[in-house]
């Protein structure tokens, strides 16, 4: 035996908002529905996510920055309310 401990591999992701490395369990996933960003807390829905942290000011960053639509890669400014309803109600 070589004494080494078996510990799992936590996957990391990154924040668009803050570009700050984080566990994936830390992070909020978002994915694109119908032209908006929807909140995927339980990581399960289908296509392309992209990770921000669970708060406003994380979130603020990403849409200053237009972070969205260049995670998804696609062109325009996509709907964040949904998301920000979710952020705040999460935060209170």
């Amino acid at each position: 035996m070589s004494g080494r401990t078996h510990t799992r591999a936590c996957p990391e992701r990154t924040c668009v908002g803050c570009r700050e490395r984080a566990a994936k369990r830390d992070l909020l996933r978002i994915v694109m529905i119908a032209g908006g960003c929807a909140p995927d807390p339980r990581g399960t829905l289908p296509g392309r996510g992209a990770y921000v942290h669970p708060a406003s000011v994380c979130l603020d960053l990403a849409v200053r920055r237009r972070a969205f639509p260049r995670a998804f890669r696609l062109p325009g400014p996509l709907d964040t309310a949904d998301l920000r309803r979710y952020v705040e109600r999460a935060a209170s």
